[in-house]
This record gives structure tokens, sequence and C-alpha cells, in this order.
């Protein structure tokens, strides 16, 4: 019995997976904004039962009633979630359904997201005491397969989430973090940033443990938003000195014009 995929969301994210994903497989988008949507391709497979319902929305206060109202509007066999989100959030969802729900942290640069799914290993894990896990998870796999992506389990869903934050966004940030105050120290004492820098420029070449970063302003959606989503004081460090340089910077414009 043929079965479709649903990618709700169709942003920066859900657009990729959906392009990703129908390929190969039947499926269909669905966006509150429904100028996103293809009506046709969404009426012609309404009978279908969906098999996976991709989750592609943003993280709000009101996330996890969104992913419910979702799954209840489609009925999936599965619900998999590929918005960042934060720590114990799949547990959450997972305890006021018995539908198995699968978190899938998506990894890449939204401008070339599509061809960075295929680059790097879908990470995926779900609840120990889900019904029927292995048969999702192997399901799942088979269905990235088929699309042209890796993907690797992870032992529970709280790893995942931890990772994204911790190790991805986070991490890019304090590296950007240490571009900055390195910027800032060349700007107090009329230094070349990036002459400076090339002392490390062998070290790194041949260890890969001293990385310049260019010292820009921290902007976007992803790394000074994620670390709301881990409430972390340390890591709130990433935003004061993204804050401080930005200052920094104001006032070094402020008194070239002078």
């Amino acid at each position: 019995m043929k079965t479709k995929n649903v990618v709700a969301g169709l942003g920066e994210i859900g657009m990729p997976i959906f392009q990703l994903i129908s390929k190969n497989n039947i499926c269909v988008g669905y966006d509150k904004n429904t100028k996103l949507m293809d009506h046709t391709s969404f009426e012609k497979y309404s009978s279908l039962s969906t098999k996976f319902l991709h989750v592609c929305i943003p993280f709000t206060s009101t996330f996890m009633k969104n992913v419910l109202s979702l799954e209840k509007l489609f009925k999936p066999d599965c619900v998999v979630i590929h918005s960042t989100i934060s720590p114990y959030t799949t547990q959450k969802i997972q305890s006021k359904t018995t539908t198995p729900i699968i978190y899938s942290a998506t990894r890449g640069v939204h401008k070339r997201m599509l061809s960075d799914l295929k680059r790097y290993t879908k990470f995926f894990a779900m609840e120990k005491k889900v019904k029927n896990k292995k048969t999702f998870a192997n399901s799942f796999s088979r269905l990235m397969k088929k699309s042209g992506v890796k993907t690797k389990e992870m032992s529970e869903p709280l790893t995942l989430e931890l990772a994204k934050i911790v190790c991805d966004t986070s991490y890019y940030g304090w590296l950007i973090n240490y571009a900055q105050m390195s910027k800032m120290i060349t700007i107090e004492h009329n230094i070349d940033y990036d002459e400076m820098w090339t002392f490390s420029d062998e070290i790194h070449k041949f260890l890969g443990n001293r990385p310049k970063m260019y010292p820009g302003i921290i902007g976007g959606h992803c790394v000074i938003p994620n670390l709301d989503l881990i409430e972390n004081e340390t890591l709130d460090i990433i935003k004061k000195i993204n804050t401080k340089f930005n200052t920094k910077l104001t006032s070094k414009r402020k008194n070239r014009k002078k």
C-alpha cells in the first residue's frame, strides 16, 4: 500500500528536506503560509496515509503543542523532528503520544542546506521505551539512504539535543568569540589582525587546533538564539562577548569619522 511523507514547515530547513525526500518518495509540503504549498500535489495525495511526518518548524514556547496538533492532523506512523529544540523536548512530546517520535538534528549552512544534508551524517535518536523502536529506526534509515543521506543512531534524544547546541552552534560561536577578543586586542594596540594570526598558520596545519576565525558580529538565527534553548550561564558569555565586540567596532567607526 502506498504511503506519503509530509514535511511540515517549508522554510530554510523544511524546503531542503522536502526537496531531498520528494525525489524518490511521495512527499507533500505543509505550511501555515499556504503560498509556500503545492496545493495540487497536497490534494492529489490527501487520501494516502502518512508514513513519516517531518517537523521543520521553529522552536517556540508552543512547539510541543504545535507538534501534537500536526500529529493529530496527519496521523502519521512516526514523527521526525528536524528542528533545533531544547533539551528533553523529545521526551516530553513522546510522553504525550503513542506515536513514535524520532529526533534528527539538522546540520548545514542554510544557503547550501540541500547539499550539506547529503554531506553530513544525519544523526537521529528515539526514547528507549518506544514500542517497535527498531522497526521505525530502520525505516527512517532506509528513507534517508534512499534520499542519499547517511544516518547514525544515538543512544537517546537528550544526547543529540545537547550535541546540536553544545557541539555545533555554541562551539562555533565560542570560536568566533575568540576571534572577536583577539581582534579587540589588535584594535587596542593598533596592530594588524591577519599578520598576528600568521603565527599560528603552521601549527594549525600540522595539529589542526589553532583555527583562525573571521572576527565578525554573530548574527542570524542559529548561534545566539540556540543559547536560549539550553539556559547555561557559562555559555551566555558568548552573547556578552558578541555585544562587547559590536560596541568596540561601533566605537572604532565613530572615531574614524572624527
